[in-house]
Parts: C-alpha cells; structure tokens; sequence
C-alpha cells in the first residue's frame, strides 16, 4: 500500500481492529450517539434496526445509538425516545442487535436519564417531576426535585438493570450518558451539584454517584463486558462550562470512575482538533487517555468543514480533510473516532474512508433530519 497517499493513509490508519475487553471492534471508526425521536411509544420499530444497519453495513466498527431511557420515571422527556425498558421496547431492542451484527458490525445503547433537562409535564411519564441533584436546571433555575437517597438507588439499580439487558439481548457492550448536562453530568458540574451531603462539594464527593452507577453496571454483567461513559466538559446551550479546569481535577474526576470498572472514555467536544489545556496539543481524549490509563473515543466536527453548532441549530457541512485526525490516531492520542453528522449526510461514509473513495464523499445537510433513514 502506498502510504504516502492520503487516502491510503486513512485506510491504514482507521482499518485497524481494537479491542476493548471482550470485544473486538474491527476498525476505529465508531457512530456517535444522536438523538432522532423516531420510536412511537418508546419502541424502535423495524426502520431503527435498518438505519443503524445500513452505518454498519457502510463500514462503521462501532455503533453506540442514540440515547435510550433507563426504567425511571423522570429519566425521559420525549415519547418519541426509545426506552430501554419493557418487553415491547426491549424486544425491538434485539432485533437492532441481530441486524447489525449481520450486517458485520459491532453496537452498544447509550443508556440515559435526562435529569433536570426534562420538560415538566412531558412524557413518558407526565406525572414525574424533573429530578437532578439539587433541583436546579443548567442556568441554575430552581426547578423540579432535588433527589433523595431513595431516587438516587432507583436510579442506580435502573442503569444496572438495563446493562443487564443490553447483555442479555447480544449487545457489545453499554455507553453510560455522562455528558451535556444531563443527569450524570449534573452530579459532576458544580453549577448544578450544590449538595452538601456525601454527593456534593468536592470534586470527588460530587463523582460518587456516577461512580456507585459505573460500579452496578460493573456487577450486573460480565467482566468482559465493556463498559463506557461518555463525559464532556460543555453543557447544552452553556458551552464555556467546564468541570475540570486543570488536568489535576480531571485526574481528581477520572480515578473514581476508574476505579469503579470505566473501560474507556467516550469525550465529547465540539472541536476534536482544540486543546483542552494549555502546555500540550492533546484534546479532551488526549488527557483523559494521559491520566485515566484508559482507553478513549473522541469526537467533534469529524469529516465537517462546519463545527457542531449545539442543538437542532445545524448548519450545513461541506466534506472536510482529516489529516489532523489522522496525526493524532498515529501518535496514539485516543483510540476510535466517533462520526456524527458526517455519517448523517453519508451513510457509506466509513466505507468510503477506509477503500481511499473519499472524492465521492457526501455533505451533510440539515434539510435531511427529518427523513433520515
């Protein structure tokens, strides 16, 4: 193979299998989890199965799905959001499963509670108050319920019972939604942790709930089993907060959940080719792999010549370069790579990467959202 060829640099680099606990991913590019509402009823039907089997089929390695509600009432706010709970969701749940695999793909469920980012009076559960460590919302608003011993074991034992389904059902492994400002992140953010119990205060006193989360996940299932948690330091609409403001706090952050059985870090940025300190090029999977020991996934603005932009505000991308992608991988930085929008406009884009065909690349265009498939 002629390295020297960008396109056979990309194929080289990406094509390479990882292995992360028991399971083997047959290349580093991994689908990043994006929230569509495409399940009446909380159930992923027949058309969810086809659409991430078609990124499976398109050469992606790994495939996390959208975020899907754990067994608690307060978790969701959506009635269009799969659940990760009950027979009739679970059961379209598996049929995800055999999909991708026979389409040679790997695939784990983001497993998520929404927290104080729940609309009061929404469903699933209209009747459920919005619920976070101490009742306020990102711009610090008092709002719903601050949580009490009794919420903080229900929800614990929801994300270690939905784990134990994931496995049960064939899945790879589980995506523990840490990031953006819901629930668990809401734990790990002083803006809104103001508990002055074992939970709040110090950077570590404010981990344990994510970590006693991490460690029932860890019980419930296989050793092997791999467990993630994707982690960011911005929140949705607040995009300069961050929870760590020197690598000391990340380590500070990271040895709790380490300890507790992470397998790797899931890094959510908006710009995976920024620094997150400063004194060294490494992003935010950079450090985290650094201090962690762990492995990691980064993502942010793949293959778009536009940044994300937050929320349904998104513009339209041209296809973009990753050579600094590329120079990152090969120095070993992070561990897989994580599409988001890219893999919207182009389900074949992996495909595409990994056979040098990246003149026939596709844009991303917004106007698609509501007719992905």
């Amino acid at each position: 193979m002629n390295t020297s060829d960008p396109a056979a640099r990309a194929a080289r680099v990406l094509s390479r299998p990882f292995s992360l606990g028991g399971l083997t991913v047959p290349n580093r590019i991994a689908m990043a989890p994006m929230t569509r509402e495409f399940s009446p009823g909380g159930v992923p039907g027949a058309d969810v199965a086809d659409y991430y089997a078609r990124r499976a089929a398109g050469g992606v390695g790994l495939i996390i799905t959208e975020g899907t509600y754990v067994d608690h009432p307060a978790a969701g706010t959506s009635g269009a959001v799969p659940r990760f709970h009950g027979d009739d969701a679970l059961a379209g749940w598996a049929g995800v499963v055999t999909d991708v695999h026979a389409a040679g793909g790997t695939i784990m469920p983001q497993l998520w509670h929404v927290g104080m980012a729940r609309t009061a009076g929404a469903p699933p559960f209209p009747d459920a108050p919005p619920s976070g460590p101490s009742g306020l919302t990102i711009d610090g608003t008092p709002s719903g319920h601050a949580m009490t011993r009794s919420d903080l074991d229900a929800v614990i034992a929801a994300f270690a019972g939905a784990a134990a389904d994931a496995e049960r059902l064939g899945f790879d492994g589980i995506e523990l939604h840490g990031a953006h400002g819901y629930l668990i992140d809401q734990f790990l953010w002083s803006g809104t942790n103001r508990r002055t119990d074992a939970y709040g205060g110090s950077l570590t006193a404010r981990t344990r709930f994510a970590a006693e989360i991490v460690a029932a996940c860890r019980e419930a299932v296989a050793a092997d089993f791999p467990i993630l948690l994707r982690m960011s330091q911005w929140k949705m609409n607040h995009y300069e907060a961050r929870i760590a403001d020197t690598p000391e706090e990340l380590d500070a952050l990271l040895a709790p959940l380490t300890e507790a059985g992470v397998d790797a870090f899931h890094c959510s940025t908006r710009r995976y080719w920024l620094p997150e300190y400063e004194g060294a090029d490494l992003n935010l999977a950079g450090w985290v792999k650094k201090l962690s020991g762990r492995p990691t996934v980064t993502v942010g603005s793949v293959g778009l010549d536009k940044e994300f932009s937050g929320g349904r505000r998104m513009e339209r991308g041209g296809v973009a370069d990753i050579d600094g992608l590329l120079d990152r991988l090969e120095r070993d930085e992070f561990d897989l790579v994580a599409v988001g929008r890219a893999l919207l406009g182009d389900p074949q884009w992996a495909a595409k990467i990994l056979e040098g065909r990246t003149g026939e690349l596709l844009p991303f265009d917004p106007a698609m959202l509501g007719t992905l498939n």
